[in-house]
């Protein structure tokens, strides 16, 4: 099923929303960054977006949003403009969360691309093939099964390079430290999507929750938001350990670390961008770490944005043609959309940044 019917009903109240300008000016610091665009609205409560890229034509990949009511909750699917395509949207959802993606998945003799999201009323994932957005998980995957509290959250993916398995990494609504995240081996089994568990890890502060994970295929790396704390780094193959290896962002948060997203450039170097949810703002560390540690992680800038307390964020470097020549942010919104940022401005105020510290 490729969207439920009563999105029919849906359609005249999402297009009359659309591009909603209910953002209040007294809430955004003024010299904050604007939007290129912003996404049509949802229906009830957007929380996460993922990039996908298309293989071919850059200008024809896709945004994929989640939508988290509760039974009335969706995956909605846009273009680099933010328009809506409500033929690959789903809607009719229990809770969806967060959304990630990942391309060369083997599945029934042949390599796809797909997206994963949690479902938090249903205590399980679900993977679609992308671009098609069609289910090829059988109705849902348990995670943490026999665990107190399931209720999934945060998750994303890493493809490792030697096998080029793909595992996703989930969260949770609360779990106990050291074994708050679990990894799960996703695998086909004549045509269906299977998720095998093989790994417990992360450490948790306490006190807030953990959900913003985000992952390093290249480097290897999974950074996870432990809300009330900062940032963890953690090696993302399941045969490396449990080691924590970083331990950052931990001053100068109003409140939450949220959404995390991690903007790539050649020869590991890059930046980590962590949302600081209360104060419409993003802490933009170092990728690559120091000098002679990789695992130290400088703060290079905080940069006001446009978004109402951003939960989850994605970035890429790809080049979109002349709308995004180096690359996008996509960040979610608390008014109902996805917000749109050509990378060039967070460029150009990283620089800024950078300059005043170096005077």
């Amino acid at each position: 099923m490729k969207y439920n019917l009563n999105f029919f009903f849906l359609l005249p109240l999402l297009f009359f929303a659309c591009r909603p300008n209910n953002v209040s000016e007294q809430t955004i610091a003024a010299d904050a960054l604007k939007p290129d665009f912003v996404t049509d609205s949802t229906l009830v409560d957007t929380d996460d977006p993922a990039i996908w890229i298309h293989p071919q034509d850059p200008m024809k990949s896709l945004i994929l949003g989640t939508d988290k009511g509760d039974y009335n909750g969706g995956i909605y699917v846009f273009d680099l403009r933010g328009n809506l395509l409500p033929d690959k949207t789903i809607t009719g959802l229990p809770r969806p969360n967060n959304i990630d993606v990942e391309y060369g998945f083997s599945h029934g003799g042949d390599t796809i691309d797909i997206a994963v999201y949690t479902q938090r009323n249903a205590d399980n994932i679900r993977i679609l093939n992308v671009p098609e957005m069609t289910f090829i998980d059988g109705g849902g995957i348990e995670v943490f099964a026999g665990e107190e509290l399931q209720a999934p959250m945060g998750i994303a993916l890493y493809k490792k390079p030697a096998t080029q398995q793909i595992y996703a990494f989930v969260s949770r609504k609360s779990g106990p430290d050291g074994s708050y995240l679990w990894q799960y081996l996703l695998q086909d089994s004549m045509g269906m999507a299977t998720a095998k568990p093989v790994r417990r890890f992360g450490t948790f502060t306490g006190g807030k929750e953990i959900e913003a994970i985000a992952v390093d295929d290249e480097l290897g790396y999974v950074y996870y938001s432990d809300e009330g704390a900062g940032v963890r780094k953690y090696y993302a193959d399941p045969d490396s350990g449990n080691i924590e290896l970083a331990f950052f962002a931990q001053e100068d948060f109003v409140d939450d670390h949220e959404g995390i997203a991690i903007y790539t450039k050649p020869d590991g170097k890059g930046y980590i961008l962590v949302s600081d949810q209360q104060a419409n703002r993003f802490h933009v560390f170092s990728r690559e770490g120091s000098p002679g540690n990789p695992h130290v992680h400088r703060r290079l800038a905080v940069i006001p944005v446009s978004t109402l307390s951003s939960d989850g964020s994605d970035a890429s470097s790809t080049a979109f043609g002349e709308l995004y020549p180096s690359g996008i942010f996509v960040a979610m919104s608390d008014d109902r959309t996805f917000q749109i940022y050509n990378w060039g401005k967070f460029e150009e105020a990283i620089r800024r940044e950078k300059a005043k510290v170096d005077k």
